[in-house]
């Protein structure tokens, strides 16, 4: 049957039950109760009373795990509005604490390790909540990560010190700790949100994946840059409570969506498939080794060439926007970032529209041509006609974000079993953030060997048409029912290994509706509808 899988062991026989097993029983079930509605005889009281009592428990829990989906996709995705504006008001963070502290103090290795230092904490928490949502559950990592951002924003709107190199070294060590909290949310909301949104949208989940993940990080960028245009409104040149207050305001995503999350329940899939005892790593290994070395490359590439220029932005329209104040320069962002949305939206509609793997491809070769314009016309665009800078440089950000910032992610989450899924997201978002770290090191240093900004635009845009290349040809292609089938596979290949597959799943109350309930039912449905033709 399909959905089902049995151990080898002969004294094992627990069945793994995923969503198209209950959709079958319910409507072989309410076939029954049709049949049997039409039917005089009075033998079939019986069954019919059996039908209605599955029918009524398997359509009951069909509707608490749809509900439990739909608020697993929306307060798993929104957290990551954090991530976003984090990233993004670091850079107007960078262009104050330069004007009020000067550039003696406020280096340009100071300003490296303060733009890096979330990087270095995202790669810890990367690393570490994806083996925590893996082995103890999605839930327990949401809750923890929000804490952790929570705390790491205060902290960064609260450093002091006795100097002003002490206050500044609070800042990065508070931008660690966020650093890490906005890490864990990566393989956390991004792979809780993407096994719910396949539970509520069949056939649609790359859209709804990328909406609720990409697109609110992008949003967060947004208003990363809106938040100081008002503050500078308000406080106009007193400019410590703006960078206070940007970085503080922070809080606001993740304290909004805590009390939810501690109300959230693992999504069915995971239920149905954890691994988090005698975990076959060595088997892992060597089924999944090209699968993660290919995303967490492409992922290093993406990186390496988008953060640098989302953190460094101000700087760039900054010196392009030569005598302007504080106010309009952070302006410029707020129309850059817009460019953001719209290349995400179209990303969430080509994901499902023509596939993961051309996506990426097409928006990876787009920015990197693009691109290449920009760094050969940079010196007459900047001096002579800034708006065409900023329209160029906005397209620039906006193919990023078609297509590889939608399908690294959702690559991540797709091509990797339920059991080991946010491990591997983890392995790969944390080589991405290994990119965003290299690539904000690296450029300053390409700036000066290269005599200007047009040089990170021409590195980055060579790097990403080469990997435009890679995608295209070794990037598999991920279909409709592609989680499903993926759980299936790695199934049959641990026990075409020998190993238990008894063991997967949750051995609690919650587990055993997905397994033992399931079950029952259809084997009473089937049952009584036999009776009914006899």
């Amino acid at each position: 049957m399909p959905g089902i899988n049995h151990s080898n062991d002969g004294n094992s026989q627990k069945p793994i039950v995923d969503e198209r097993v209950i959709d079958l029983a319910v409507d072989r079930d309410q076939k029954g109760i049709k049949d049997t509605r039409h039917s005089n005889n009075n033998n079939h009281s019986t069954a019919t009373s059996s039908i209605y009592t599955t029918s009524e428990d398997v359509l009951v829990h069909k509707t608490k795990s749809r509900t439990a989906s739909y608020f697993n996709v929306l307060f798993s995705g929104f957290a990551l509005l954090s991530d976003g504006y984090q990233s993004g008001v670091i850079s107007f963070v960078n262009l104050f604490l330069g004007k009020i502290y000067g550039t003696d103090v406020f280096n340009a290795d100071m300003k490296s390790r303060l733009s890096y230092a979330m990087f270095v904490g995202a790669i810890v928490g990367q690393l570490g909540f994806g083996l925590i949502i893996d082995r103890v559950g999605r839930k327990i990592g949401l809750v923890a990560t929000t804490v952790l951002v929570i705390l790491g924003a205060a902290l960064s709107c609260a450093s002091s010190g006795t100097s002003v190199e002490g206050l500044l070294w609070m800042m990065i060590i508070s931008r660690g700790i966020l650093g890490v909290g906005v890490g864990g949310e990566y393989p956390c909301s991004s792979v809780s949100a993407g096994e719910s949104a396949d539970e509520v949208a069949p056939g649609k989940r790359g859209g709804l994946f990328v909406m609720v993940t990409n697109f609110v990080i992008d949003l967060g960028y947004v208003i990363s840059a809106i938040v100081p245009v008002i503050l500078l409104a308000i406080f106009k040149d007193n400019l410590e409570p703006v960078w206070r207050l940007s970085l503080g305001l922070g809080i606001v995503p993740p304290l909004s969506v805590l009390y939810f999350r501690l109300k959230m329940a693992d999504s069915e899939r995971y239920r149905t498939s954890a691994m988090r005892k005698s975990v076959p790593y060595l088997l892992i290994v060597r089924r999944y080794w090209f699968r993660i070395l290919l995303t967490s490359g492409l992922w290093f590439i993406y990186d390496f060439i988008s953060y640098p220029n989302g953190v460094f932005s101000s700087v760039i329209i900054e010196s392009v926007a030569d005598g302007q104040s504080n106010i309009e320069v952070v302006s410029w962002n707020i129309l850059l970032y817009a460019f953001y949305l719209p290349g995400c939206l179209a990303g969430a509609y080509s994901v499902d529209k023509i596939g993961r793997r051309k996506t990426l491809a097409f928006g990876l070769l787009a920015q990197g041509v693009v691109g290449m314009i920009l760094g050969g016309v940079y010196e007459p665009l900047t001096k002579d006609c800034m708006p065409m800078f900023i329209i160029m440089y906005g397209i620039f950000l906006a193919l990023g974000e078609y297509g590889p910032g939608p399908t690294m992610g959702l690559n991540a989450m797709e091509l990797f079993p339920t059991a080991v899924r946010g491990t591997c997201y983890g392995i790969a978002a944390a080589v991405g953030k290994v990119g965003a770290t290299a690539g904000t090191i690296a450029f300053s240093p390409l700036e000066v060997a290269m005599g200007g900004y047009r040089g990170p635009f021409l590195v980055g845009s060579g790097i990403a048409i080469v990997a435009s290349a890679v995608a295209w040809f070794l990037l598999p292609e991920v279909g409709p029912d592609g989680l499903v089938q993926e759980d299936a596979a790695f199934r049959e290949y641990l026990t075409a290994n020998g190993y238990d597959i008894s063991q997967l799943g949750l051995g609690n109350q919650q587990a055993e509706i997905a397994h033992g309930n399931t079950k029952s039912s259809s084997v009473s449905i089937d049952s009584n509808i036999s009776r009914q033709g006899n």
